[in-house]
């Protein structure tokens, strides 16, 4: 059991010293010191993606509400071709015999 720990200890370790002075540890320690803040640039790219994501999504929602419309019509149109040719001589206008 104390082998195994060794070994997880050793290999932990090596591998945290190692993300330590790789740059992905040099910009996650300098993300928890608060470092490195977000230039104007940045913030101007992202809010104009944000933006964009926004109208695209307007964009969607119409275009969602326009085929749930197209679809009620069609199921109107197909309730009424059943409703049709569910009632025997409907088309010759005369009444079903009982």
């Amino acid at each position: 059991m104390e082998g195994i720990l060794a070994i997880v200890f050793i290999f932990g370790g090596g591998s945290l010293f190692l993300l330590a002075i790789s740059p992905v540890g040099r910009a996650i320690a300098t993300r928890i010191q608060g470092g490195g803040p977000a230039s104007d640039d940045t913030v101007a790219r992202l809010e104009a993606s944000h933006q964009a994501v926004l109208e695209e999504m307007d964009v969607l929602r119409r275009d969602v509400g326009e085929m749930q419309e197209r679809l009620d019509f069609t199921e109107r149109v197909l309730a009424q071709q059943r409703q049709h040719t569910a009632l025997p001589g409907a088309e010759e206008g005369s009444r079903p015999q009982a």
